[in-house]
């Protein structure tokens, strides 16, 4: 190998994660020295890896195999896995405090330890170690380092591997459109408006299919808002297409494909997928719907990356995965990803909820690992989106909401109507999100859809959270204070948030009062909004104050999520599942008619009538 190539390979960085002391402190961001990495490569270490070509059966993820050696093994040797190949060594200085060490301009994907798989190896010097890896637009590499991740040397590199087609269509993400009777389909790609046409293939199942065209949305580093997301944790996001599926018929099954025209006139298709349209608005139907906040992503193959503390999201995946017969639509109410400014774990994201969000829509609510940036509007001054600023979810998902900036719509599902706020940005009395607030809760014809539910990320309502309790607030300063007069004289019937990473459930309450003592079924008028923590889909638990509140019925230091079942127009039943298993460890019921609504309750009436 040349000198040219030793000082390509100077300093390569893998992440070490450290644990969040709590959700909303610093990034558990890695700590990898690479700028100490030393040269030259060991004469006798090398690695290989294998199939060289992935995808050949249309594939968006395989299983690839690491043959690896090394003359002076260690217990801390670890290999990287690099995305594309020719990754840049150079070192970047850190901009802010959320940029740590390893200052390199490109982060690694993912890492493991050679000895992951091998106990021995640390004694043979040999290694075999299995890792997935999905289709991202460009090929791969692989770097061994000695020296642990403090002072990492650089031992071997493998050889480059790559997909079929980069650029394939993949990870199809469904969700609602402006009108209840359109679905919209977005989609990851190589394949830029200039060499190719995206389309969607699409028809009801068992009938005849038709093209409709996409529009294509993409980012450079400059729409970024800083470090890492348009520094070291930079990557290529390829293009992102949306088309819309309209005057869809309520409840049919539509099947479809995502594609591309190519400029000579041949076609690249993704596998078939099929969906369920929604129902008409006040359509008595079964209607289900799985809510969850914070859920994150996690390696199937065991390695690490950056911002490893989501270490429960596969089992939520799985467990929304198995139930998906019984679900018919997704609210993940913010914290999507948790790239935070490391922009590969997007499409590391969008490919393990592929599953569910290719077969319902997927709707997202923004929160503060998506939005939060000093200076550019945010209602909160912190760094934790990493720079990305909002840019990447209103960008990598589709939101029926008439500027994708502020994140907060609604959505009419059936008997069911949605608002979802956006808390990252000011929902307080005089402002223009409090005004949609008031509008989404004030216009919904109670006839025809009684379930009338608020969703946001961080929590506005109660929370038994040890991080509210020490500010003595128990949810976010000023967020009962300018909402709960909304809720009361709305009469919404559930309000849910992520935010904190545990569940919890209040009594039906008004003003810090619980206006009901039951617990599990509620009949007639509830006087009252019952809150929902539902934050534990994915990251690391937040911790319970030892106070007690009167208002708290349930509590769950444990990962989960929460589903609600409208039978008609006078049940409605909600459960809360572990991730570990599925099962319901809370629920209640609610039944009442539609006279229940109508009932004055205090503070839901005007104070004054004409008969008074």
């Amino acid at each position: 190998m040349g000198d040219s190539k030793f000082v390509f390979l100077a300093s390569l960085l893998v992440c070490s994660v450290l644990q969040m002391v709590w959700l909303h402190g610093d990034h558990p961001l890695s700590k990898v020295s690479i700028h100490r990495a030393t040269l030259p490569l060991l004469h006798l270490a090398h690695i290989k890896v294998s199939p060289p070509i992935l995808g050949l059966q249309g594939q968006t993820a395989e299983w690839v195999t690491l043959e690896y050696s090394s003359p002076i093994p260690s217990i801390d040797d670890w290999i990287g896995v690099f995305s594309p190949s020719n990754f840049s060594a150079s070192a970047c200085p850190a901009e802010n405090r959320r940029v740590y060490p390893p200052l390199l301009c490109s982060a690694p994907i993912k890492y493991q330890y050679a000895n992951y798989s091998n106990p021995q190896y640390s004694t043979t010097g040999k290694g075999i170690l299995k890792l997935q890896l999905i289709n991202q637009r460009s090929d791969f590499s692989f770097a061994m380092f000695s020296g642990g991740l403090s002072n990492p040397k650089v031992v071997a590199i493998s050889n480059k591997i790559s997909f079929a087609n980069p650029n394939a269509p993949v990870y199809p993400r469904l969700a609602m459109g402006k009108l209840w009777n359109e679905m919209t389909v977005t989609w990851t790609s190589g394949y830029g408006i200039n060499e190719a046409e995206p389309l969607v293939q699409w028809g009801p199942k068992g009938g005849d299919h038709i093209h409709s065209p996409a529009g294509t949305l993409t980012f450079t580093q400059d729409s970024l808002c800083g470090a890492p997301a348009r520094t070291v944790g930079w990557r290529d996001p390829g293009f992102i297409h949306t088309s819309y599926l309209k005057e869809l018929w309520p409840n049919r099954i539509y099947e479809y494909k995502i594609g591309h025209r190519l400029n000579n006139g041949t076609y690249i298709w993704s596998q078939n997928y099929q969906f369920r349209a929604a129902p008409f608005p006040g359509q008595k139907s079964l209607q289900r719907v799985a809510i969850f906040g914070d859920m994150g992503k996690e390696e199937v193959d065991g390695s690490n990356e950056y911002n490893n503390f989501q270490r429960a999201s596969l089992n939520t995946t799985q467990q929304l995965i198995q139930d998906l017969e019984n679900i018919d639509i997704v609210f993940h109410i913010g914290d999507i990803s948790y790239a935070n400014g490391y922009l590969s774990q997007w499409d590391q994201f969008t490919a393990q909820v592929e599953p569910i969000a290719s077969a319902v829509p997927y709707m997202i609510a923004s929160g503060n690992h998506e939005r939060d940036w000093p200076g550019t509007g945010s209602f909160y001054e912190n760094m934790d989106s990493g720079g990305e600023c909002g840019v990447l979810a209103e960008i990598m998902f589709y939101i029926p909401a008439s500027n994708r900036a502020k994140f907060w719509y609604p959505i009419d599902y059936g008997m069911f109507r949605f608002c979802i706020a956006d808390t990252e940005h000011d929902w307080r009395e005089g402002t223009e999100q409090y005004k949609f607030i008031e509008h989404c809760l004030a216009s919904v014809d109670r006839q025809k859809q009684p379930w009338l539910i608020f969703l946001a990320h961080r929590v506005l309502g109660y929370s038994s959270c040890i991080c509210y309790a020490e500010e003595e607030s128990f949810a976010e300063p000023m967020g009962r204070e300018s909402l709960q007069k909304l809720w009361q004289k709305y009469k919404v019937d559930i309000a849910i948030y992520g935010h904190v990473h545990n569940y919890e459930r209040t009594c039906p309450i008004y003003q810090n009062i619980c206006t009901s003592e039951e617990k599990h079924h509620y009949k007639g008028t509830l006087n009252g909004t019952i809150h929902i923590v539902a934050g534990g889909a994915g990251a690391s638990l937040s911790t319970f104050t030892s106070l007690k509140t009167k208002w708290s019925i349930f509590k769950d230091y444990d990962h989960g999520f929460v589903k609600l079942t409208a039978f008609d127009h006078s049940n409605l039943l909600f459960e809360y599942k572990k991730s570990r298993d599925g099962k319901v460890y809370d629920s209640f019921k609610i039944s009442r008619d539609y006279r229940d609504i109508l009932a004055c309750t205090v503070d839901s009436s005007p104070r004054t009538t004409l008969a008074s």
